[in-house]
């Protein structure tokens, strides 16, 4: 376990510490769910920004062949 520091802004640590007598929670606990559901987040965030790319790279690309495609049914025709 990595242990660091952090600062909080001071409406978030109170607000923080508020919930945290609320639900009974270790602040440690909470801090490292907190940041295990942001980084799952982020995680989804980059992918739907590759799946975009990707999917892009494909759409442009069937257009090219559809376009070859139509070409050659011209000369065929």
């Amino acid at each position: 376990m990595k242990t660091l520091s952090l600062k909080l802004d001071n409406h978030v640590y109170q607000e923080t510490e508020e919930l945290l007598g609320k639900i009974k929670k270790p602040r440690n606990r909470y801090i490292n769910e907190a940041i295990q559901y942001y980084n799952r987040i982020q995680k989804k965030k980059i992918m739907e920004k590759l799946l975009e790319a990707e999917s892009k790279m494909v759409s442009d690309e069937s257009m090219k062949v559809l376009s070859e495609f139509e070409k050659s049914e011209m000369y065929e025709g």
